[in-house]
Parts: C-alpha cells; structure tokens; sequence
C-alpha cells in the first residue's frame, strides 16, 4: 500500500509537495455555510456527522492533500472546566480565570471523547493518499485565551498576570501542557497520522520570555509524543533560532520568515511547512501562482516541504484561488525544481 505523499515529506522522500491549507474547512467554502445555516459552531463541533462532513470537504472540494480535524482551539479547555461559548464574533469564555485561586478549579479533561470519534470516522471516509491531521493550540496561546473576558484578547493582561503570579500563571502552564498531550495522544491513536501544534500568539513576546514561558512546554510535548508534529508560530520571525529547538519535526512559518533567503534556515535538519502570504489570496492570479512557484523552489532545500499558508484562509477569499494554488503545487516537480 502506498503511502500518502505529505507522510513521505517527513522523510524528504516525497516525488510531488503535499498541500493543505490552515482554517481550510472554514468560512470560504459555499459547502460550509449550508451546514451552518442548520446548525450552531457549537453543534457542529460536538456532532461526530457534522463534523466530520466539515472536516473532508476540503479533500473532497478542493483535492487538498490532507483533513484536519474540525474543531477549535479552545476546545480541549472546555472539558478541563472552562465554559466555551462558540458565538458569531468568536469564542466567548464564561468563566475566564480572573485571579489565583481560579487556577486551582482546573481539572484534567473529561468528556471530549466525540473528537476521538470524529478523528475515526474521517480516517474511515477518506482514502489512504488523504492524511488525517489532529491538532492543539500552545499551553501559553490556550492559556491567553483562558485569561480574557469576552471575545478581544488582552494580551497586556495576559502578562500582568505572569508577572505578578507566577506561581499560578506556571501552574496553569503546566496543567494545560500535561492536558495537551493527552488530547493529542487520544486523537493519535483515534487515526490522527500528523499533528499539528497552533501557538498563534507565542510570537509577541520577546525571545526572553519565550524561551521561559513556551519552548520547555512545546519542547515536552513533542518528546512525549514523538511522531509526525508541525509546529506553527504566527510572527515568527525574531524567534526562528529557538522555534527550532522545539523538537517538532516539522517547523510552520508566517510570512515574517523569507524561506527562500533566510539563512537561520540554511542546513537545518527539519522539514518546513507554508508559507504563502493568505493576504495573496485576493491578488491578480498571476501574481498569486507567481509567488507560489517561488516558494515551492526554495522548499526543495529542506529536508522535506509541505505546502501551506502564512496563517488561516479569510471567510470571503475565492475559493477558485485556492484550487489554482493547489494545481501549481500539484504540477511541480521538486527533484527538477520546476513546474
């Protein structure tokens, strides 16, 4: 049985550049808004049917290479005791932690075996050429998250409370980092093939703090679980050198970070994921596939490349720009470097 072409990238031993995009399931697709039309995010989150419909359309819309799981990155904190609410303008949080001893409420999570069961069902629908992708955010993205009240992130709080507890800021660390493995190791043995870490706001702390307050979680949980990881940093350019020490097999860069001409990436040993500009997919079309030729070029330096965007696709972008995309990146040949 032949293996799928993004598993052969993490082994550099892919004959054509494996594709998918960030927030693929989403918004965009026409498909999409009439499954929400009948249903609440919530409902079609906790639906093992629904979501896992959501969660192959773009294999079957698109002919992206692989299906990531259908769900938020706050759902592993809504069974850990956090009341999640899914409204329009986003992810509410009922119950945020608003001092200390709201650390100490905080349990291990219960009650999300419906993401094992979806993972299983999208292993069973899609073939094996089609890889299954589970996913988490960061423990300190999670974590910011978990502090704010409404729907706007409040990053200077988020600090504050670092700074003046951090006995209980390390504490939630550590219970959300302890807890990220258990999720992503229940949808690994659920038929998860690859995953893929979110830390979409790791990237506005200085490198200091970084290296305090991540890197040794990231760092812990791609040793505990091994296998086939991607690590994505939104603004990751002023931390690449230590994006690079997390330990994941595969390091997801933002737009921030040139691929092609960065030499902090010259001769590392990990493959990488991305990184098309998102904003691109409002451009001319020529100027879309023009920079999608250049970045499949500088990916063939790498010890493996997987296709991918800056960051997520917006709800109103084309999605016939992201079907060009993809038969550009289809077309090219990395061993001649050519299209």
């Amino acid at each position: 049985m032949s293996e799928a072409m993004l598993l052969k990238a993490f082994k550099g031993t892919n004959s054509k550049v494996p594709v998918w995009f960030m927030r693929q399931a989403g918004r965009f697709l026409p498909e999409y808004r009439k499954l929400r039309e009948k249903h609440t995010l919530g409902e079609m989150f906790r639906d093992p049917d629904v979501a896992t419909e959501v969660t192959c359309l773009p294999v079957d819309l698109l002919g992206v290479d692989a299906a990531i799981l259908f769900a938020d990155i706050l759902t592993l904190p809504s069974g850990m005791g956090f009341h999640v609410e899914f409204a329009a303008e986003g992810p509410v949080i009922r119950n945020p932690v608003l001092v200390p001893s709201d650390v100490m409420r905080v349990h291990d999570m219960e009650g999300l075996e419906y993401i094992a069961q979806i993972l299983r069902q999208v292993r069973a629908k899609l073939p094996v050429s089609k890889t299954v992708i589970g996913f988490a955010g960061s423990p300190f993205t999670v974590l910011a998250y978990l502090l704010k009240e409404g729907v706007r992130m409040n990053m200077p709080k988020v600090l504050r409370f670092a700074y003046e507890h951090p006995e209980a800021f390390n504490s939630l660390l550590e219970k959300l980092t302890r807890n990220t493995i258990a999720y992503l190791r229940m949808q690994m043995h659920a038929g998860a093939e690859v995953y893929q870490l979110f830390d979409s706001w790791g990237g506005v702390l200085r490198e200091e703090d970084y290296r305090r307050w991540i890197l040794p979680g990231v760092q812990t949980i791609f040793r505990e679980l091994g296998g086939n990881s991607i690590y994505y940093l939104k603004n990751s350019s002023h931390l690449l050198n230590a994006m690079t020490e997390s330990g994941a097999r595969m390091i997801s860069v933002c737009e921030t970070v040139d691929i092609a001409s960065d030499p902090r990436l010259k001769g590392i040993t990990q493959g990488v994921q991305g990184n098309l500009f998102n904003g691109l997919m409002y451009a001319p079309t020529a100027m879309l596939l023009s920079e999608t030729s250049r970045i499949l070029k500088a990916g063939t330096q790498f010890n493996g490349h997987i296709f991918n965007l800056s960051h997520g696709i917006h709800p109103d972008m084309n999605p016939d720009q992201a079907r060009r995309v993809i038969e550009v990146v289809h077309a090219f040949d990395p061993q001649k470097g050519v299209i």
